[in-house]
């Protein structure tokens, strides 16, 4: 991608070059609003920098519907693996031709008068609207007592881990089970490797129940047409995702049927000290509480199918497979092999560079699907934005549209006054 020379001023800004940022474009330039991308890395590095090789969707290949860029393919119904959906990502950049500088990071963003300064590393700017797009997925989260492990062990973010190849001979402890812990854990598992496997509190979906995938079921059902504007959907945007697997075709994953298997399970990690990692005693109510949700979301299907007539195979309940004898208190690594660690915990934001008045007690934006109580401020991208799909390929475009019409709205009611600061 040619780099582009930068203009003193822009009539939008867009910060982040990920699928957020690159729907947010796609609709400036449709509206002819002059703007630019400012992407620090390059543009969807996510994508094809900081995935293992076996990544593969969770959600059906139906659901890529970047705006005017749906999936066009021949399996709807399946799951794009990691080289397809970088060619699916790289299609729709030609299709946008950004107007991006990779390479540029943001390090300031403040409001002068009606206006808004940029400091970026290529150099500062002013605009009239801004759009922040870097999500809740900036920096690898790992906790401190990470550095209180033996330093002889291997330690990997899933943002670096790629294959079980990677990593040394011997045991590896996974730290986390939300949808990549799992995911990485099965790869391993399946490869041979002793798993160590340390839960949290993420909830489980099946991949197919009743004769369809449930994320169709869950379609038909409504559920990514529910908003955050519901009573109680609010808390949504911190939940973690439910695990389960497009892999070979897409598949539930069961930690219980890993245990039989020979994975060791874990409640969660409270620290490590002397070589040894320590669990809080909740393996098994991590485990309830998977099956639970697992349960209660194919019961949402049986009342959908009873209430509309549907003609479906017969529903059933999770049954559990295996339950924990004890509740481990710690792991002594060296005593179990343990040569990895691979920290499945997660990202953290980064707005550090934003001096604007936007956060809420938790340093979360504050915002209505995007739109901030800053006039001109928007954000994009972020998980229960607006709805179930927010943030991802289904719905971003959608929330970019929305985001992108009031800023147009603005810019066209506002231009005399803006463009007379523009000039001063």
């Amino acid at each position: 991608m040619s780099p582009l020379p930068l203009k003193p001023h822009y009539s939008a800004v867009v910060i982040g070059g990920g699928q957020a940022g690159l729907s947010a474009s796609h609709y400036l330039g449709k509206h002819g609003i002059d703007h630019v991308v400012f992407e620090k890395k390059t543009v969807a590095h996510k994508w094809k920098n900081e995935r293992w090789d076996a990544f593969c969707l969770v959600t059906p290949n139906w659901q890529c519907q970047l705006p005017d860029h749906p999936y066009d393919g021949d399996d709807p119904h399946g799951f794009m693996i990691k080289d397809e959906i970088i060619a699916y990502v790289d299609r729709f950049v030609r299709k946008v031709n950004p107007p991006v500088l990779e390479g540029t990071s943001v390090t300031s963003l403040e409001k002068t008068g009606d206006l808004f300064t940029i400091e970026t590393s290529a150099g500062t700017v002013t605009a009239d609207s801004v759009v922040i797009a870097t999500s809740l997925y900036s920096e690898p989260a790992i906790p401190r007592a990470a550095e209180r492990l033996p330093g002889d062990i291997l330690q990997l973010h899933t943002a670096d881990y790629r294959n079980p190849g990677q990593l040394p001979e011997g045991a590896v402890v996974v730290v986390g089970s939300g949808q990549s812990g799992c995911q990485i854990a099965e790869d391993l598992h399946l490869a041979g490797r002793k798993v160590h496997m340390v839960t949290g509190n993420a909830p489980r979906c099946a991949r197919f129940y009743r004769g369809r995938d449930v994320v169709d079921w869950l379609a038909d059902v409504g559920q990514y047409d529910i908003t955050i504007a519901h009573d109680g959907m609010t808390k949504k945007k911190h939940d973690t995702n439910h695990y389960l697997t497009g892999r070979d075709g897409g598949r539930d994953i069961d930690l219980r049927k890993f245990a039989l298997e020979g994975m060791v399970l874990y409640g969660r990690m409270k620290t490590v000290t002397d070589g040894r990692m320590l669990f809080e005693p909740n393996l098994k109510a991590n485990l309830d509480g998977a099956d639970r949700v697992y349960n209660g979301i194919n019961a949402l299907i049986d009342r959908y199918i009873t209430e509309k007539s549907i003609d479906a195979p017969a529903g059933s309940a999770y049954v559990p497979l295996w339950e924990p004898e004890a509740e481990p208190a710690d792991l002594d690594l060296k005593a179990e092999g343990v040569t990895s660690v691979i920290w499945a915990t997660g990202f953290s934001p980064d707005w550090s560079f934003v001096s604007l008045p936007i956060f809420d007690g938790t340093g979360y934006p504050v915002q209505r699907r995007g739109v901030t109580g800053i006039n001109g401020v928007y954000v994009l991208g972020l998980p229960w934005l607006w709805t179930w799909g927010s943030g991802r390929f289904l719905a971003v475009g959608k929330d970019a549209e929305h985001v992108v019409g009031h800023l147009a709205e603005r810019l066209d009611s506002e231009r005399p006054q803006l463009k007379q600061a523009a000039n001063n």
